[in-house]
Protein backbone atom coordinates (compact mmCIF):
# COMPACT_ATOMS: atom_id res chain seq x y z
CA UNK A 1 0.00 0.00 0.00
CA UNK A 2 1.34 3.44 -0.83
CA UNK A 3 1.68 6.34 1.44
CA UNK A 4 0.80 9.87 0.93
CA UNK A 5 4.31 10.51 1.16
CA UNK A 6 4.94 7.74 -1.06
CA UNK A 7 2.13 9.18 -4.26
CA UNK A 8 4.03 11.59 -7.16
CA UNK A 9 1.34 14.14 -7.50
CA UNK A 10 3.48 15.67 -10.61
CA UNK A 11 0.49 17.13 -13.12
CA UNK A 12 -2.46 15.81 -11.04
CA UNK A 13 -5.26 17.96 -9.64
CA UNK A 14 -5.57 17.43 -6.06
CA UNK A 15 -8.81 17.57 -4.21
CA UNK A 16 -7.99 18.03 -0.66
CA UNK A 17 -10.26 18.22 1.89
CA UNK A 18 -8.70 20.65 4.73
CA UNK A 19 -10.30 22.47 7.86
CA UNK A 20 -10.64 25.96 7.59
CA UNK A 21 -12.88 26.33 10.32
CA UNK A 22 -10.73 29.61 11.33
CA UNK A 23 -12.19 32.28 14.06
CA UNK A 24 -12.66 35.68 12.34
CA UNK A 25 -13.15 38.86 13.71
CA UNK A 26 -15.69 41.28 12.77
CA UNK A 27 -13.79 42.84 9.44
CA UNK A 28 -12.93 39.10 8.97
CA UNK A 29 -9.52 39.35 9.71
CA UNK A 30 -8.24 35.72 11.25
CA UNK A 31 -7.40 35.61 14.57
CA UNK A 32 -5.73 32.21 14.73
CA UNK A 33 -4.61 30.34 12.11
CA UNK A 34 -3.19 27.46 13.32
CA UNK A 35 -5.60 24.99 11.01
CA UNK A 36 -4.12 26.48 8.01
CA UNK A 37 -0.91 26.02 9.08
CA UNK A 38 -1.51 22.79 9.88
CA UNK A 39 -2.25 22.14 6.28
CA UNK A 40 0.77 23.18 4.73
CA UNK A 41 3.31 20.03 4.50
CA UNK A 42 0.17 18.08 2.41
CA UNK A 43 0.16 21.24 0.03
CA UNK A 44 4.10 21.91 -0.39
CA UNK A 45 4.29 17.90 -1.08
CA UNK A 46 1.31 18.42 -3.77
CA UNK A 47 2.51 21.44 -5.42
CA UNK A 48 6.49 20.82 -5.09
CA UNK A 49 5.35 17.23 -7.10
CA UNK A 50 4.25 19.37 -9.98
CA UNK A 51 0.27 19.22 -8.90
CA UNK A 52 -2.52 21.60 -8.27
CA UNK A 53 -4.71 21.83 -4.97
CA UNK A 54 -8.47 21.95 -4.68
CA UNK A 55 -9.12 22.71 -1.52
CA UNK A 56 -12.54 22.15 0.62
CA UNK A 57 -13.83 23.32 3.74
CA UNK A 58 -16.53 24.65 5.89
CA UNK A 59 -16.36 27.84 7.85
CA UNK A 60 -19.03 28.21 10.59
CA UNK A 61 -22.21 26.94 10.55
CA UNK A 62 -24.57 29.03 8.09
CA UNK A 63 -28.05 28.11 8.49
CA UNK A 64 -29.49 30.10 5.28
CA UNK A 65 -27.37 29.20 2.52
CA UNK A 66 -24.30 32.03 1.36
CA UNK A 67 -23.77 34.48 3.54
CA UNK A 68 -20.69 37.00 3.85
CA UNK A 69 -19.93 36.21 7.41
CA UNK A 70 -18.92 32.24 6.65
CA UNK A 71 -17.43 32.92 2.61
CA UNK A 72 -13.79 31.44 2.79
CA UNK A 73 -12.88 34.44 -0.06
CA UNK A 74 -11.77 35.99 3.04
CA UNK A 75 -9.07 33.14 3.19
CA UNK A 76 -7.66 33.90 0.42
CA UNK A 77 -4.89 36.49 0.49
CA UNK A 78 -3.73 35.18 4.24
CA UNK A 79 -3.66 31.27 2.64
CA UNK A 80 -1.31 33.08 -0.20
CA UNK A 81 0.76 34.24 2.27
CA UNK A 82 1.40 31.36 4.24
CA UNK A 83 2.09 29.58 0.94
CA UNK A 84 4.06 31.78 -0.61
CA UNK A 85 6.50 31.71 2.90
CA UNK A 86 6.82 28.22 3.05
CA UNK A 87 5.99 26.43 -0.80
CA UNK A 88 8.02 28.51 -3.03
CA UNK A 89 11.50 27.52 -2.45
CA UNK A 90 11.97 28.20 -6.37
CA UNK A 91 11.09 31.69 -5.83
CA UNK A 92 8.32 31.30 -8.19
CA UNK A 93 5.14 32.72 -6.46
CA UNK A 94 1.89 30.28 -5.12
CA UNK A 95 -1.24 31.84 -6.84
CA UNK A 96 -4.21 31.01 -4.85
CA UNK A 97 -7.72 31.41 -6.72
CA UNK A 98 -11.12 31.38 -5.42
CA UNK A 99 -14.30 30.07 -7.03
CA UNK A 100 -17.39 31.32 -5.14
CA UNK A 101 -18.91 28.20 -5.57
CA UNK A 102 -18.15 24.53 -5.02
CA UNK A 103 -20.08 22.62 -7.53
CA UNK A 104 -21.54 24.85 -10.00
CA UNK A 105 -20.00 26.08 -13.56
CA UNK A 106 -17.59 28.36 -11.89
CA UNK A 107 -15.87 26.00 -9.55
CA UNK A 108 -16.11 23.46 -13.22
CA UNK A 109 -14.33 25.80 -14.81
CA UNK A 110 -12.03 27.08 -12.29
CA UNK A 111 -10.75 23.61 -11.36
CA UNK A 112 -10.21 22.64 -15.29
CA UNK A 113 -8.19 25.64 -15.87
CA UNK A 114 -6.41 25.40 -12.73
CA UNK A 115 -2.57 25.09 -13.55
CA UNK A 116 0.37 22.78 -11.66
CA UNK A 117 1.65 25.09 -8.92
CA UNK A 118 -1.94 26.68 -8.17
CA UNK A 119 -4.22 26.29 -5.64
CA UNK A 120 -8.38 26.66 -5.72
CA UNK A 121 -9.72 27.30 -2.86
CA UNK A 122 -13.86 26.66 -3.11
CA UNK A 123 -16.62 28.31 -1.10
CA UNK A 124 -17.66 26.94 2.00
CA UNK A 125 -19.05 23.68 1.52
CA UNK A 126 -21.62 24.29 4.38
CA UNK A 127 -23.61 26.71 2.05
CA UNK A 128 -25.09 23.41 0.55
CA UNK A 129 -27.31 21.23 2.95
CA UNK A 130 -26.59 18.15 1.28
CA UNK A 131 -22.70 18.88 2.51
CA UNK A 132 -24.05 17.99 6.11
CA UNK A 133 -26.64 15.19 4.87
CA UNK A 134 -23.78 13.34 3.25
CA UNK A 135 -25.43 13.38 -0.08
CA UNK A 136 -23.94 10.76 -2.57
CA UNK A 137 -25.14 13.04 -5.64
CA UNK A 138 -23.24 15.92 -4.00
CA UNK A 139 -20.28 14.13 -3.09
CA UNK A 140 -19.74 13.08 -6.81
CA UNK A 141 -20.07 16.50 -8.06
CA UNK A 142 -17.46 17.64 -6.05
CA UNK A 143 -15.09 14.57 -7.22
CA UNK A 144 -15.19 15.09 -10.92
CA UNK A 145 -13.05 18.58 -9.50
CA UNK A 146 -10.43 16.85 -8.83
CA UNK A 147 -8.02 13.77 -9.84
CA UNK A 148 -7.17 12.18 -6.07
CA UNK A 149 -8.61 12.68 -3.01
CA UNK A 150 -6.76 13.99 0.38
CA UNK A 151 -8.44 13.84 3.38
CA UNK A 152 -5.88 16.53 5.70
CA UNK A 153 -9.03 17.71 7.83
CA UNK A 154 -8.76 15.01 10.34
CA UNK A 155 -11.25 17.28 13.01
CA UNK A 156 -13.72 16.58 10.44
CA UNK A 157 -13.26 12.91 9.59
CA UNK A 158 -15.58 11.59 11.95
CA UNK A 159 -18.66 13.34 10.31
CA UNK A 160 -20.78 11.67 8.04
CA UNK A 161 -20.27 14.71 5.27
CA UNK A 162 -20.64 14.39 1.92
CA UNK A 163 -16.75 16.08 1.81
CA UNK A 164 -15.36 13.20 3.81
CA UNK A 165 -17.93 10.18 4.25
CA UNK A 166 -19.19 9.89 0.37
Amino acid sequence: MSTFSDYNFKGKKALVRVDFNVPLDDQFNITDDNRMTATLPTLKKILQDGGSAILMSHLGRPKDGPTEKYSLKHLVSHLQSLLNDSCNSDGKEVKVLFADDCIGDKATTAAAALQPGEVLLLENLRFYKEEEKGHVAFAEKLSKLGDVYVNDAFGTAHRAHASTAV
